[in-house]
């Protein structure tokens, strides 16, 4: 058997066990609905009583406040200017023309007989509670995902080394093989989480009730976020797969797992939280796309805002991805000086050092 071949068979076995496993099946769905509250939630924000409008004289008042809408009447052009820009009032209707600061209101463009001009003094603002949230969900699916399914990872390996059970697979397989299909597992199952999570925000952008210009030129600002972040997630996945197993091999009970995967905890804690409190500083967030730990979260992040130049996600992305091959390459020589010892915890030195003459 060719180690592609084994690979698939460990591969296929971790998903089947993965997949019966009622953990995995109740986060999943706990993130699916944090996606939905996440994309359905802005429009709360910006709900809350009916629109107001202002209106000059001469305006057909009656027709909007008939459509439910709250009027405000005022002396002049300039003054309903004024209340816009103010927050005073959402929209003002001047001359046949709707003011508005972010998008146009469709509430008043349909109250009105005719469709109107509608002319948008602040057009490249973004909505404050998704500027916040977009951020906000991006290092949130990375930081549960990757924990969950990275320790998910690590138990399994301590797991068949506390029961003896690892003996039996490396005489059939090179412990290299295990690594590869504990890891590509993990990635396959955590890909296609990320991948329902996208596919259910999407609806819930376009089912929550919200204006449709407005849901459509949110989606056209996600969408390239979006798109690089699934790659960007794949192999930032791939990198702390590598170091979860690693830290599953080097001890041998379940109660250990924590006192060695600490760097690795700091690895995904540290680029969350720096992208929450740092996601409207430019050079930060320029700095994190090109650390590889950070880079998954940061680089969509900053495509989203429209702060990255073409080139840098492919930059960064070939950064993360020699990281990632780099991180692999010293995890399978680790996992393979560790995975046998059985006599409570292995040092990274020791496991460096003396790797155990297992079969290849």
């Amino acid at each position: 058997m060719s180690d592609w071949e084994a690979t698939r068979l460990v591969t296929a076995r971790e998903i089947k066990v993965k997949i019966r496993d009622k953990a995995f099946l109740i986060s999943t769905a706990f993130l699916l609905i944090f996606a939905i509250a996440g994309t359905v939630a802005p429009s709360f924000f910006d709900g809350g009583g009916p629109a107001s409008v202002a209106v000059v004289a001469g305006t057909p008042a009656g027709q909007l406040a008939a459509a439910g809408l709250e009027v405000r009447e005022v002396a002049d052009a300039a003054e309903a200017e004024a209340l816009v820009r103010a927050g005073d009032v959402d929209s003002a209707v001047v001359g046949g023309v709707v003011l508005a600061m972010e998008d146009a209101p469709g509430e008043v463009v349909s109250a009105l007989s005719s469709p109107p001009e509608v002319r948008l003094l602040d057009p490249a603002a973004l909505n404050e509670a998704v500027a916040f949230l977009v951020p906000y969900l991006f290092a949130m699916v990375f930081f549960f995902t990757s924990l969950m399914f990275g320790l998910q990872i690590a138990q399994s390996v301590t797991e068949e080394k506390q029961t003896r059970i690892v003996e039996i697979l490396v005489s059939s397989v090179p412990p290299r093989v295990l690594l590869s299909g504990k890891v590509l597992a993990g990635a396959i199952l955590a890909f296609a989480q990320i991948g329902l999570l996208a596919l259910v925000a999407i609806a819930g952008l376009r089912f929550s009730g919200g204006e449709q210009d407005t849901d459509v030129n949110l989606l056209n600002l996600l969408a390239p976020a979006i798109g690089w972040f699934l790659p960007f997630f794949v192999v930032g996945f791939v990198l702390l797969a590598a170091m979860w197993a690693v830290a599953g091999a080097l001890v041998s009970r379940q109660e250990d797992i924590n006192s060695v995967s600490t760097p690795i905890q700091l690895a995904i804690m540290l680029p969350f939280f720096g992208t929450i409190f740092l996601s409207g500083n430019p050079l930060a967030m320029t700095i994190m796309s090109y650390i590889p730990f950070s880079a998954p979260i940061a680089m969509p992040v900053r495509l989203f805002t429209d702060d990255a130049a073409a080139w840098e996600p492919v930059a960064s992305l070939l950064v993360l991805a020699i990281a990632a091959a780099a991180m692999l390459f010293a995890a399978a020589r680790l996992y393979e000086g560790s995975l046998l010892r059985t006599n409570g915890k292995t040092s990274l030195a020791q496991a460096w050092r003396s790797r155990e003459a297992l079969p290849s």
